[in-house]
Parts: structure tokens; C-alpha cells; sequence
């Protein structure tokens, strides 16, 4: 079923929009002049729950009907050619987060609202008549009035214009936006304050929240903003396009983040530090700001022509998000990031059979937010353009980039005028190296053996559970350690004569994708393996990440034994590299579903644990010290967080400790500890006034990183009356924003004491769910977060009973499909090799 693309009858080319908003009745009603050409005697504009009084040509009025079932109002035109329409409508204040909406939030006890918009993917119909499709480029004049009261603004893409004239009328009125796509206007309006600042080419930077929130907390976002942009004018070669980029935390935000010409929207927990604040929390905010200003060109300058070229968006700005802050932060080494996040996400996604390729099909715009899904179109789109990148050199992928902006700019592409640009400056065939990376799904698993003096180096598919062989292959770049090896392994296999030559003329172990850019798993069997292991301690640390890695997911795909992951952690006692420590991490957590609570494996488990993490906890303890680096704080946590598991006595004592000297302050524990402190101290001296007091603060606190913190540590409860007060909590939306509910859902359904509960409420109010969240981008997370946690038969029958009757949902298709394959995949993983699990376990 494909819908009808409205371009093809008439072609817009400014929008004259005025919107009069009423905050207390949830209404607005505007008018908007339509100029463009007509190309046929009937046109349509999208429009979606509008209503529509008027339409009027040189104040004549035209027929039109009203057609809700394509989103569409038809209108009979009496002539084609260049004209202008005037549209009379009226339409609704939202409550789910999209077209025009309210976020809500208390100040000194005092409940307020901000408006804002969020019109992507195709949600601007909701807000006024348009042509809401990517291609459908135009410029935009917009102007808005509301029930202001004092100290309130109105923020939008462009800077305001004509500022006496708004203090006798009342109406805020912008600039002429350049030619864009229309998911991409955007206006906020309500009591905002915040910062601005200047780059050095003149362009002015603002970060703004609401009143809720200190000035000083929009420091740090600030900083970065303005340092991003001018790195990329440097990278890019070409100037940030339009006069202003103002950056707005938003209380009720259902993305992370939305890249809106000039007026960036944010989740409050990606664009607002405080004094109190992680690490990992800083580079967050870095990465998410990088992210959004990179698709000031890549998505606003030139834009995909239709949706199925999404990943040219979005996979582009998650690599570059990842160069711009390495470039500015380079101490902060995110690099490295990626590839404790991102690539583990893709390799496990894209391991599945039947999931999305990179670049896929879109016939319906209900089939636009499947599109999103982090790890494929983000995380594993990222890896190729990261993989590129390198196969290109950063000189000539540059140089394809400048010419790509330069030749597209206020125009629309798909993704191979991005391979023609990038072929032009460095020569090579890009388009033949990419397609098999992004028109097909699934990854290759690179084996290598060698038998009679002979290496041999082959691919296949890889998968995890059930799959289909459909003989795959694609071009891989080897990017081994050695040399006299082929460059790419475009063949099913290929062989290498004389092996002990090769051998004796290189130094250390053969490795292939060095770096870890490259999508795809190294398999090394007999000599070639055991010569990796012996050279372990001359391995630098993406090395030693990507050996334990591969293995994990050669046990979780059932090529090796599970139970051969125990003795290459057990002995990784002496590492203190946070790359390979999370690598070990994400072992750990795998092992930990073949163990079963309060058993004979689950002591010796917890003693290897002990045992791994030991030197790093007594090297760095709880308390920050003089000098230390980022990295030291992240391995702290991995060491707390683990010694915790294990209930080391000293570590369970000092975090009591902690507790007992901030208990009248919680927010004040140092942010770097403070979610194991307070799990710890639900976990092994839960009272009823300490999960009150915990789930007072989430309700108080304006932190997003404080809560998410909160919601971890009362998810350890082990009271059922608790449990039963936060799943009522799940419905009350001053309580837990529908925004924050996937991750509320998530940490309980992990814990076995809440599952059941959980589950149970999920499946019950399905339909609530539904609708608050229908429509929305965390909606399908309640299809995906029980197939990443489920891991018995039982909870499978249960899953297949629920969600298979929901499989004609094309928003949820797939997701479901997945998750069945995913969860059957894991049930079979622990049935064959349980056994052997808790034999390695005992045996040591």
C-alpha cells in the first residue's frame, strides 16, 4: 500500500503561516497563504484532525473536501499556472508529543506549560495545510500569537523581526526561513530563558530551558554548541547556512533530540548540565548537540528526497558526531565510545534474520518510525560511514562532502548522489563498495584457517537463532595487521600459499579489521587463535575489545561454547583499559542468564566476578581523586557496580556509608556513585520511607540523569505494596512522563522479583499505552524491551499470545517478528548450553 506524493500536482514555494495559540482551551486557528505552482485542475495538501473553513483564490472561494483517511484536503482549482491560496483553519493543542504540543513542569510548586512543536516525520499536517513531504522544499514566513504572559517568549527557525510592532499587537513574526522541508519548521513559545553566545563567523548561538532550571546549567551546552559549528564550517568547507542556531530543553520530549532549522529541540537530559554531573552524562550532551548541528547540512541544507533514504541522515550525523567532539574534546577519546555502544548494538541487531537493511523501501509514512531504530539506521549506518571514511581517507571524503553541499545545497537527494560526489574527489567506486553494505541486511562472519602451509580466509552471514541462508556476500574490507594479504574480500573465499613465509615476514598475530571499523566479525581458528592469546598483552586496547567481542557473539550465535567465554575473562584480571572492561562487562551480563539466583553457580560466579574487578576497586575505590582522568571514573563504575554483584562486604559497607553522610541530601552524592549507593541501599536495607523518600525526589528533581538513577534503585525493591505504588505510578503523567516510561519499563522488567507485576500491568493497559505513546517513537520500545529481556519458554508463549495479533500494526510488524526470533533464539542459547555453563563455573 503506497500513498499518493502530493508534489505531483502542486509545488510550493513559501508559506505565509500566522498561528493564534490558546493554551487554556488546547486549541489554535491560523491562516496560511500557499504560493507554488499548480500543476493540475485538483490539488491536495496534507492536514491531519485540522478544520478547515475556507480556502480562497484572488478571495474567491474554491470548492474542497475533507478526505481523513489520507490525511488530505482536495481542492478544485479553476486554473493552473503560479497562484496563491488562502487556507482558513483551526486545530488542537496535542497531548502525544507531536505536531503542536505542551510540556509540562513546576516552578516554585506552580505547574506551567511550555508549547513547542515536533513535526517530524510527518507531523506538520497536524500543525497547518502543507504539501508535509521531504521533497516539497519552500521558504517560510512565520508568525504567531498566544495568551503571553510576562517574561514569556517565542522562539523559532529564524531571528525575530519587526520586535515594536509585537509590543502593540501582541504577534511574534520571523525572518524568511530558506527553502526546507516542512518537518523541519519549528517554534517554541512559553516562560524560556537562556544564553547566546557568538561564533567567529558571526553566526549567534542561544541555549534555552524553562525556569525550572538554573542559567548556569546551559553552560556547558553553549560551549559546545558554538565550538561544533565552527569545526564543521572548517571540516565541511562550507558556512553555517542561516543566522542563528538556538539549542531548547524541552520537559516532554518524545526523541532525543530533533534538528529543526535554527531551533533545535532536546530532551532536558541531552542538552542541561549541572555542577553534579558524570562524565558520561557531559560527553552525552556533546554527542547529542554534534549530532543535531551536523544535520544543519546533512538533512537541512540538502534532505533526503523520501523517507527510504532516512539513513542518510541520520547515519551520517551519528558518525559525525563522534569525529566533531573527538576534534574539539580530543582528551575525552569518544571514539572509543562508539565502539562500547554503537557497534555491539549493530552487531547484535543485524544478526537477526529478518531485520531492515540500511536502506529500505518506505510506501507509507506509517512505516516512518520503524525506520528509526537506533541500531540500525543509527548505529550500524554509522559503522559504515565510519568504515568508508577509512576505506576513502579523510582527505578525499572531505573533499566529497564539500562537493556534495556545494552542488545540492536547498535541494533534495537519494543516496547515490552522495557516492557520485564522494567517487569524483578520490577515484574509487564507492557506490560498488557501499551497496552491499546497505542494500542488504546482516553482516559476514570472516574466517580464517590454515592447513597445509595454506591460510584461508572465507565469509558468510552471520546470524543469532533461526535464519535462512540466502548466500549473501559483500565487499570486506580486510584492513589486516599484516602485509601481502589481500585488501578486500570480495569472494565467498580466498587462499593464501605459503603461510609460514607470510608469517615470518610480519610481526605479532594476524588480525583483520584492525580498528574495529569495519561491519563485521573475525572468526580465527587452531594456530592463528592461539597465537592472538599469547600475544594478548602486546594488544592494544580496540584489539583486546574486538578478540573478546567476536567471541561473545560466536557463543551467543552457538558457533562456539558459551561455556569457553569463562576461562578468557576469568584470567582478564589485570586489565584497567575501559574498552576491554566493558567488552568483559557485556560477557558477564550474558553469562548471567544461565545462572540461576541463590545457587551453587551464582557463588562461583559472583567470586570470578570478585575476582576480575578486585584491582581496579582498590585502585580507585568510591571517591574521586586528585588528577585522575574521565576514563578512571568510568572503570570506577564498572568496578563499584561489579564488586556490588559480587556482595563484596567492603564495597556493600562503604556505600552505606555514603548514604548514611548524604541522607538528608540524596541529590548531593557525587553523580559518578550515586546510582549504586542508592541501589545498594534499596537492595540490603529497603525500608518504606526509603523508597518514598526515592521516588519523592524523582517526582521533585529536575536532573533527567538523577532520575534515571532513582527509577534504577527502586526497581531493586523486594516490597510488593512498592511495586504496586510505581506501576500505578506508570499512568500518572506528573508523576513519570510518558517520555521517561520505556525506561521505567525496562529496569523493572529486568528484575525477576518485578517481572511478573510488570509484564502483567503492560498487557492489561495496552491500550493506555497505546494511547499515550500511539504515534510516537518510544511506542514500539514496549515490543523491543521485553524480546531483549525475555529467556524462557514460558514468557515466549506468553509474548507470541500478545503481540502476534498485533503483526498487521505496520508500525509494530517487524518489531515483533524480531522480537520472536530474538527471545526464541535466547531460550534455545541457554537450553544448549547450560549445562556446560555451570560445569566451567564449578570447575574453577
Amino acid at each position: 500500500m503506497s500513498v499518493e506524493r502530493l508534489i505531483t500536482k502542486f509545488i510550493p514555494e513559501n508559506y505565509n503561516l500566522f498561528l493564534d495559540i490558546d493554551r487554556p482551551s488546547k486549541t489554535f486557528n491560523g491562516n496560511v497563504a500557499i504560493s507554488g505552482e499548480a500543476l493540475d485542475n485538483q490539488m491536495s495538501l496534507h492536514q491531519k484532525d485540522l478544520t478547515i473553513t475556507s480556502v480562497l483564490l484572488d478571495n474567491e472561494k474554491l470548492t474542497f473536501h475533507i478526505d481523513d483517511d489520507n490525511e488530505a484536503v482536495h481542492i478544485d482549482l479553476p486554473e493552473t499556472g503560479s497562484l496563491t491560496l488562502v487556507v482558513e483553519f483551526s486545530g488542537y493543542i496535542t497531548d502525544n508529543m507531536s505536531g503542536i504540543y505542551p510540556s509540562y513542569y513546576t516552578v516554585d510548586g506552580v505547574k506551567k506549560e511550555v508549547i513547542s512543536t515536533q513535526f517530524e516525520s510527518h507531523f506538520a499536517r497536524q500543525a497547518f495545510p502543507c504539501i508535509d513531504e521531504p521533497e516539497a522544499k519552500a521558504t517560510f514566513d512565520f508568525s504567531v500569537k498566544f495568551d503571553q504572559g510576562e517574561g514569556e517568549i517565542a522562539l523559532s527557525n529564524m531571528p525575530e523581526t519587526n520586535s515594536e510592532r509585537r509590543q502593540e499587537t501582541g504577534v511574534w513574526t520571523f525572518d524568511t526561513t530558506p527553502r526546507m522541508s516542512s518537518y523541519l519548521l519549528a517554534f517554541a513559545l512559553g516562560d524560556l530563558h537562556g544564553k547566546t553566545a557568538y561564533t567567529k563567523n558571526g553566526t549567534l548561538v542561544g541555549s534555552y530551558a524553562t525556569k525550572a532550571h538554573k542559567l548556569s546549567e546551559l553552560d556547558f551546552s553553549l560551549d559546545i554548541a558554538v565550538r561544533v559549528i565552527e569545526f564543521y564550517e572548517d571540516y565541511f568547507g562550507v558556512k553555517y547556512p542561516i543566522p542563528q542556531c538556538l539549542h531548547v530543553g524541552l520537559p516532554d520530549f518524545s526523541a532525543g533530540a530533533m534538528e529543526n532549522w535554527g531551533l533545535v529541540t532536546y530532551r532536558e537530559v541531552y542538552l542541561l548540565v549541572d555542577d553534579n554531573s558524570t562524565v558520561s552524562s557531559r560527553q552525552q550532551v556533546a554527542l547529542v548537540i554534534a549530532h543535531e548541528v551536523a544535520h544543519q547540512w546533512f538533512g537541512n541544507l540538502v534532505t533526503m528526497q523520501w523517507w527510504d533514504d532516512l539513513w542518510l541522515n541520520e547515519s551520517f550525523a551519528n558518525m559525525m558526531e563522534y569525529i566533531a567532539v573527538d576534534a574539539i574534546e580530543p582528551t575525552w577519546n569518544i571514539l572509543e565510545d562508539f565502539q562500547t555502544s554503537g557497534v555491539p548494538a549493530a552487531l547484535k541487531r543485524d544478526a537477526t534474520d529478518g531485520v531492515q537493511s540500511v536502506h529500505v523501501e518506505v510506501n507509507h509514512p506509517d512505516e516512518i518510525n520503524t525506520l528509526f531504530d537506533p541500531a540500525i539506521v543509527y548505529a550500524k549506518g554509522s559503522r559504515l560511514m565510519h568504515m568508508l571514511r577509512r576505506w576513502l581517507g579523510d582527505d578525499d571524503f572531505r573533499a566529497g562532502l564539500k562537493i556534495y553541499f556545494e552542488r545540492h545545497q536547498y535541494g533534495n537527494t537519494i543516496g547515490r548522489d552522495l557516492w557520485n560526489a564522494l567517487s569524483e574527489a578520490s577515484g574509487r567506486d564507492v557506490a560498488a563498495f557501499m551497496d552491499s553494505w546497505l542494500e542488504q541486511p546482516g553482516y559476514p562472519l570472516v574466517s580464517a584457517t590454515v592447513e597445509n602451509d595454506t591460510l584461508t580466509i572465507s565469509q558468510k552471514q552471520f546470524f543469532i537463532g533461526e535464519n535462512e541462508e540466502s548466500g549473501r556476500l559483500w565487499q570486506v574490507p580486510l584492513n589486516s595487521s599484516w602485509t601481502g594479504l589481500p585488501d578486500t574480500l570480495t569472494e565467498e573465499s580466498v587462499t593464501v600459499p605459503n603461510f609460514s613465509e607470510l608469517a615470518s615476514q610480519n610481526e605479532g598475530a594476524l588480525l583483520f579489521n584492525t580498528g574495529n571499523t569495519a561491519h563485521y566479525l573475525s572468526k580465527y581458528e587452531g594456530e592463528l587463535l592461539d597465537r592472538i592469546m599469547f600475544n594478548w598483552p602486546s594488544l592494544d586496547k580496540i584489539s583486546k575489545l574486538q578478540v573478546i567481542q567476536e567471541r561473545r557473539f560466536l557463543a551467543e550465535s552457538g558457533v562456539i561454547s558459551y561455556s569457553e567465554l569463562i576461562p578468557l575473562v576469568a584470567e582478564l584480571t589485570e586489565e584497567t583499559d575501559y574498552t576491554v572492561l566493558d567488552a568483559i562487562n557485556y560477557v558477564l551480563d550474558g553469562l548471567k542468564r544461565f545462572i540461576e539466583e541463590g545457587s551453587e553457580e551464582e557463588t562461583a560466579f559472583k567470586s570470578m566476578i570478585e575476582s576480575i574487578f578486585h584491582r581496579n576497586y582498590e585502585r580507585l575505590g568510591f571517591d574521586k581523586q586528585e588528577g585522575e582522568t574521565d576514563e578512571d571514573e568510568f572503570v570506577r563504575q564498572y568496578a563499584i557496580a561489579n564488586m556490588l554483584y559480587a556482595d563484596n562486604a567492603t564495597a556493600i559497607e562503604k556505600a552505606k556509608v555514603i548514604f548514611e553522610e548524604y541522607k538528608d541530601n540524596i541529590a548531593n552524592i557525587p553523580a559518578a556513585v550515586r546510582s549504586f549507593v542508592l541501589i545498594n541501599q534499596v537492595r540490603h536495607a529497603e525500608t518504606a520511607e526509603l523508597t518514598k523518600l526515592l521516588l519523592n525526589t524523582y517526582s521533585e528533581t529536575t536532573d533527567g540523569v538523577f532520575q534515571r538513577q532513582l527509577a534504577a534503585a527502586l526497581a531493586e525493591t523486594q516490597d510488593i505494596q512498592t511495586l504496586q505504588t510505581i506501576i500505578e505510578a506508570f499512568e500518572n503523567k506528573d508523576i513519570i512522563k510518558p517520555q521517561d516510561l520505556s525506561t521505567w519499563y525496562a529496569t523493572f522488567l529486568r528484575q525477576s522479583f518485578a517481572q511478573e507485576a510488570v509484564w502483567s500491568w503492560a498487557r492489561q493497559d495496552w491500550d493506555w499505552i497505546k494511547g499515550a505513546l500511539g504515534g510516537d517513537m518510544s511506542f514500539d520500545k514496549f515490543v523491543i524491551i521485553p524480546a531483549a529481556i525475555f529467556r524462557t519458554e514460558g514468557r515466549l508463549a506468553e509474548y507470541k499470545a500478545f503481540f502476534e495479533p498485533q503483526l498487521s500494526d505496520m508500525s509494530l510488524s517487524r518489531n515483533i517478528s524480531m522480537g520472536i526470533k530474538e527471545i526464541s533464539a535466547r531460550v534455545a542459547l541457554i537450553e544448549a548450553n547450560k549445562a556446560a555453563v555451570s560445569a566451567q563455573l564449578l570447575a574453577k
